[in-house]
Parts: structure tokens; C-alpha cells; sequence
């Protein structure tokens, strides 16, 4: 089973995010299952929110929380922390929406910041969604390095669950994301 645990604020798309992962994967085969459910403490916009995303090829009984996740997003490079290292299995990785250079800051260990994928998705949000809602240019990027679903079938579940005007501008984030922003994409 592949488990995804999404950290984001509340309005920031993160159960969002959590759904289209687990409708591409079931779109993309037939045996693919995929749950997702979020976890919320006080229901208001910016208050900080969990969501999950259970991927397996067998049928998923176990609706749990997920406590160590292969892949672990952050919508919001506020809600990071070093307490992310504990909810990642080893070898995992953590995907932060950030223009911090955790390199350079020095604070992480070298086998740390292997772990960690960082890309200004509000930049790129805001250049195609003209507004910082990164939960698909995030979802994008984890697609694109965990290999997980491909762009197509991303695309797919998007256009499933999103009216016309608002799939096109995510659909662009899709291909922008996988189709060569390399140059401003950086793997610490």
C-alpha cells in the first residue's frame, strides 16, 4: 500500500488534493483502490488540516489514520516542522511548498534533506491560477517524482471532478509541472 499524508490550511485544497490522488489511481486500473479522508480540528479557513490518501492494488479495510507515510506533503511551509521525519517510512519523502533553501539554513542533516523535495508552488500557482492554491501544482509534483499516477491520468480524475473553466487552469499546472519547469524545481 502507498500512503500519502497531505498537511495544508484550512481553504489550501488539501482534502482536495487527497481525493484527485486516489480518483487518478483508481482511474488509471481497474484493480486500483484508493481511499481518502480527511482529518480537521476546528473548521475554519487557515486552521491547520490533515488529509490521507490510501493507494493499494488490494481492497483497503484499514480506515486509519496514516502515522508513517511514503510521501508526505506540505501545502504550507509553515506547518513544517522536524516532527515530518517521523511520519515518513524509511526511504519516504517530503514535498514542501517553499522558497526556503534548507541547504543553505544548515539545520538538517545531509541524510534529512535527501529526503526532502522543495518547489515555490506559489509561484507557479499564482502565474496560472492567479491565486496561491497549490494542491494541484503540489499533487502534480508528487505524481511527477513518486511516479504514482502520470500527467494523463491526473488530467483524467481532474477533469471527473472539476467544471470546465477551473480543469483547464489545472490542467495547465499538470502540464507545466511535468512538462519542464526543471529550472525552478529543486531536490535538496
Amino acid at each position: 500500500m502507498i500512503e500519502v499524508l497531505w498537511h495544508g490550511r484550512g481553504g489550501q485544497g488539501a482534502f482536495t488534493a487527497a481525493k484527485l490522488l486516489g480518483a487518478a489511481f483508481s482511474v488509471e486500473g481497474e484493480l486500483n483502490n484508493a481511499l481518502a479522508f480527511p482529518s480537521f480540528g476546528p473548521e475554519r479557513r487557515g486552521a491547520p488540516i490533515v488529509a490521507f490518501t490510501k493507494l493499494s492494488k488490494q481492497p483497503i479495510g484499514d480506515r486509519s489514520q496514516i502515522k508513517k507515510a511514503d510521501y508526505v506533503v506540505f501545502l504550507d511551509d509553515t506547518l513544517f516542522s522536524e516532527k515530518a521525519f517521523d511520519e515518513i517510512k524509511s526511504g519516504g519523502k517530503i514535498f514542501i511548498n517553499t522558497r526556503r533553501d534548507f541547504k543553505r539554513e544548515g539545520n538538517l542533516s545531509d541524510s534529512r534533506l535527501s529526503s526532502i523535495v522543495t518547489f515555490d508552488g506559489d509561484s507557479l500557482a499564482m502565474k496560472i491560477l492567479s491565486m496561491p492554491v497549490t494542491n494541484t501544482v503540489m499533487l502534480s509534483l508528487l505524481a511527477k517524482e513518486s511516479g504514482v499516477v502520470s500527467a494523463g491520468v491526473l488530467k483524467k480524475a481532474m477533469e471527473l471532478y472539476m467544471p470546465p473553466k477551473l480543469f483547464q487552469k489545472n490542467s495547465a499546472v499538470v502540464d507545466a509541472v511535468f512538462g519542464g519547469i526543471n529550472e525552478t524545481l529543486s531536490q535538496k
